[in-house]
């Protein structure tokens, strides 16, 4: 009998430790308080704060994205406030007419595509909000 149930509940502790590192997902109002933390304005108007690695942080306060429909992917910290997946993990978005775009910025000279604000590597101009719906393209 034991034998029967010991692979069933080494299944289930896996079950469960994979739905416990799986990320989450906040929508909501991003807002960039000055000299504060960004956070997210929940539907049900409670504030997240957010925080991530340099990029991310980078992207929460870029003003372009202020009182944007902004989701994140990530999980809470022991603190409570919300730590987006790194930049890499096309953890933002956007959502605006109905679609959920990624952040991404853009350089109209050196046509060069990146995921944090700020000059492009190349020309030096800074580069454009270019919200995608497809990072493909």
């Amino acid at each position: 009998m034991t034998r029967r149930i010991f692979p069933a509940f080494t299944l289930l502790a896996a079950v469960l430790l994979r739905a416990e590192s799986q990320p989450a997902s906040l929508r909501g109002k991003l807002t960039q308080p000055p000299g504060k933390p960004p956070r997210l304005t929940l539907p049900s108007g409670v504030e997240v704060l957010l925080e991530g690695d340099d990029q991310t942080t980078g992207v929460l306060r870029d003003g372009r994205l202020s009182n944007a429909d902004f989701e994140v992917r990530g999980k809470y910290t022991p603190s409570g406030s919300f730590r987006i997946l790194p930049i890499y993990k096309g953890a933002m978005f956007v959502h605006k007419d109905g679609k959920r775009l990624f952040v991404t910025y853009w350089c109209e000279v050196c046509s060069i595509r990146t995921y944090t604000p700020g000059k492009c590597w190349c020309c030096q101009d800074e580069t454009a909000l270019d919200l995608k719906e497809n990072l493909d393209h």
